[in-house]
């Protein structure tokens, strides 16, 4: 079963899953956006880090592959250009000075074209700062989930690869066979509390994993969720609050004069 094209809700994604850019701030800081650059925020998702990038760049552009996410963020930062485009295609007359991403590249199997893309739309000296889901990242709720499915019957459900999660290794000798030098690359640990005390689990599920459920009544939909909620509770239940077991990894590349 090949990936499929996943359908953003923008009110769920900034009401219970506004982790996703307050962790983000941080990349930000790595990135020190200056008053002379132009940026490309490269799946800008609802536009709230682009904003903040752009209050020290000269100007920033934020593409997302998400109609919705896009809509939802002209609207709310309306003097900023958001576009429709896709990360492993997308091409600019003028180029970037630094291309910054977060929790977006590890959606895009195709990882050679979205590097190429990124080192042709950088200026010489161009700058990559980039943090994604690195190998292991939501291990446990993803095997848990495709347990589930397999055992109810969903067998085709099951066998989904909706992720491109690499190692640091294979990740960063990508970057330099394209001609990136990689100046800064780690792999590291991030439980990533969520929002609602009840239902974190199923939220997530329900933000981020909505295609492993296509075809499958909605019964049984809410039966699976509730139940991988259940079995990953020793795991995943910390004091009263949901975690998911994130794993991440972050690089800074450049493209060299």
């Amino acid at each position: 079963m090949s990936a499929s094209n996943t359908t953003w809700n923008p009110e769920l994604y900034t009401e219970k899953h506004a982790f996703v850019y307050n962790y983000g701030e941080s990349l930000v800081e790595l990135l020190a956006p200056k008053p002379h650059e132009t940026i490309l925020d490269l799946g800008c998702g609802s536009g709230q880090l682009t904003a903040l990038i752009n209050e020290s760049a000269n100007a920033v552009i934020g593409i997302d592959k998400s109609p919705e996410m896009i809509a939802h963020a002209k609207d709310a930062f309306p003097h900023i250009c958001f576009e429709v485009a896709t990360a492993e295609d997308f091409s600019f007359s003028e180029k970037f000075d630094s291309i910054f991403s977060n929790a977006t590249l590890h959606w895009v199997k195709d990882y050679k074209s979205v590097i190429k893309c990124m080192f042709n739309n950088l200026n010489p000296g161009g700058k990559l700062v980039l943090e994604f889901g690195g190998k292991g990242n939501v291990q446990t709720i993803v095997n848990q989930l495709k347990t589930s499915l397999r055992e109810h019957g969903f067998l085709q459900q099951s066998e989904l690869n909706l992720w491109y999660f690499p190692s640091i290794g294979e990740y960063t000798s990508a970057l330099e066979s394209e001609g990136f030098r990689v100046v800064l690359a780690e792999h590291y640990d991030r439980p990533t509390e969520l929002a609602d005390e009840n239902s974190g689990i199923k939220d997530w599920i329900n933000m981020f994993a909505k295609s492993f459920f296509e075809g499958i009544p909605e019964k049984m939909v809410e039966e699976i969720k509730t139940e991988v909620q259940e079995k990953i509770k020793d795991k995943c239940l910390i004091n009263g609050k949901w975690y998911a077991d994130y794993k991440r990894i972050r690089v800074v590349a450049l493209k060299e004069d």
